[in-house]
C-alpha cells in the first residue's frame, strides 16, 4: 500500500481494499477527513481508468486550458514543437547585465527580456495544440528502460551543453530530467557521454564490463531506437581512448550495431553500470624504461553466427600503455591454439612497426 500526502490532499493506492478502508477509518479518528471515493483528481491532475484495457492515464488538460486562458493564449495559433531551433537565448537579451543560472526559459526567470517572453508564448502555443497528451501506464513488460540525449553547446553565454534523460517502466515514463551540464563538452560525443552518466547516477554499479553470459548474438526483440543505440556506441568508443578495460566489451556489442536487439541494449547498460562504478580510472603515464612489451589474448569461436574468434593485444613502452586493439579475426580458427597464434602474429607485426 502506498500513501501520497501533499499538504491537505491524500491519495491511497493498494491492492487490498479492506486494508485501505481500515487505514481511512483509523486516520479519521485523529483527523477531520472527507472521503471522496475512488480518485478522479489529485493536485490538478485528472485520473482516468480504462479497466478493460488495463490502463491508467494522468492528464493535466484542464490545467493547461486554465493557464492558456489566464495568459490570453487559448486562441493562439498552435505549433508542433515545444521549443524552436531559431530561439538563441542569452543574458545579453535581458534588460540589465545580471547573469542567471541555466535552463532554457527558467534561466532568465528573475530578469526576462522580450525574446524570453516570445519563447514562453511559443511553449504555450505548443501546449494549446497538445493539451490532450498525458502520461499513460499499462500492463507492459516490467522492464526499466532509459533514454538519453544532449544538445551540444546550446547555451549561448557559457557554451555548455544540455543533458536530458527519460526512464520508463512497463512502457510508462516514471522519471525524467533536462538540465545544463556542469562543464563544457569539447565534442558532441563527450556531451552524449555526460548525458548518459547523468541518466545512470542512481543505478547499481557492476564489477566487470561484460559477463560471460552477456552474448550479443541471437534473435531477440528488435531495439526500437537504433539511432540512440548507435549514439551510445559512439560515446563508449570515444571513452575507450582512455579506458582500455571496456574496449573488448564495446567492440563485441558494436558488432550488432546494424540490427540491435533489446538484449544488446541491456549489454550496453551493463557496460555503463560498470563505468559508473569505476569513474576514477584512466590511463596512467609515469617515468620508466624504454623497452617495448606486448601482451595478447583471444576469445576462441565466441561469435555464435560465424564462429570467428576475437583478438586483443596491448603494447607497453616501459610501464606505459601506448597501443591496444580488439577486433574479430578475418578467418575461422579450428582450435584455441590457432586463434592465439593469429593474435600473436598481429601483435608481432604491430610491435615491429614501433621499433
Amino acid at each position: 500500500m502506498i500513501v501520497l500526502i501533499c499538504v491537505d490532499d491524500m491519495l491511497v493506492v493498494g491492492h487490498n481494499t479492506c486494508r485501505i478502508q481500515k487505514l481511512k477509518q483509523e486516520l479519521s479518528k485523529s483527523f477531520a477527513m472527507k472521503d471522496l471515493g475512488p480518485a478522479r483528481q489529485i493536485l490538478g491532475m485528472q485520473i482516468v481508468r480504462d479497466r478493460k484495457a488495463k490502463k491508467l492515464v494522468l492528464s493535466q488538460e484542464k490545467y493547461i486550458q486554465k493557464v492558456l486562458r489566464r495568459f490570453s493564449m487559448d486562441k493562439a495559433k498552435v505549433v508542433s514543437t515545444p521549443l524552436a531551433m531559431h530561439f538563441k537565448l542569452s543574458t545579453k537579451q535581458c534588460p540589465s547585465n545580471i547573469a542567471h543560472a541555466v535552463g532554457v526559459v527558467s534561466r532568465f526567470l528573475s530578469n526576462p527580456g522580450r525574446e524570453h517572453w516570445n519563447v514562453v508564448k511559443w511553449v504555450m502555443r505548443y501546449l494549446s495544440g497538445t493539451s490532450s497528451l498525458s502520461l499513460c501506464f499499462g500492463t507492459g513488460k516490467p522492464i526499466l528502460c532509459g533514454y538519453t540525449n544532449s544538445y551540444v553547446a546550446g547555451d549561448v553565454d557559457t557554451r555548455k551543453s544540455t543533458s536530458g534523460y527519460l526512464v520508463t517502466f512497463a512502457g510508462g515514463a516514471v522519471s525524467w530530467q533536462s538540465r545544463l551540464q556542469k562543464c563544457v563538452a569539447l565534442s558532441t560525443t563527450e556531451a552524449e557521454l555526460i548525458a548518459v552518466k547523468a541518466g545512470l547516477e542512481k543505478c547499481t554499479s557492476q564489477p566487470i564490463p561484460m559477463t560471460v553470459s552477456s552474448s550479443t548474438n541471437g534473435a531477440g526483440t528488435p531495439f526500437a531506437d537504433i539511432t540512440h543505440f548507435r549514439s551510445l556506441i559512439g560515446a563508449l568508443q570515444y571513452l575507450a581512448i582512455t579506458r582500455p578495460d571496456i574496449q573488448f566489451a564495446v567492440n563485441r556489442v558494436a558488432q550488432r550495431m546494424h540490427q540491435p536487439s533489446e538484449h544488446d541494449y541491456h549489454c550496453l547498460k551493463h557496460i555503463l553500470r560498470y563505468i559508473f562504478g569505476t569513474l576514477g580510472r584512466g590511463l596512467l603515464i609515469r617515468p620508466g624504461d624504454l623497452e617495448l612489451r606486448g601482451f595478447s589474448d583471444s576469445d576462441w569461436a565466441n561469435d555464435k553466427n560465424d564462429r570467428k574468434s576475437t583478438s586483443g593485444f596491448l603494447i607497453f613502452l616501459g610501464p606505459n600503455l601506448i597501443s591496444r586493439c580488439t577486433k574479430k579475426q578475418p578467418k575461422v580458427s579450428r582450435s584455441s591454439t590457432e586463434a592465439e597464434y593469429r593474435t600473436l602474429v598481429v601483435l608481432a607485426a604491430e610491435t615491429m612497426k614501433r621499433t
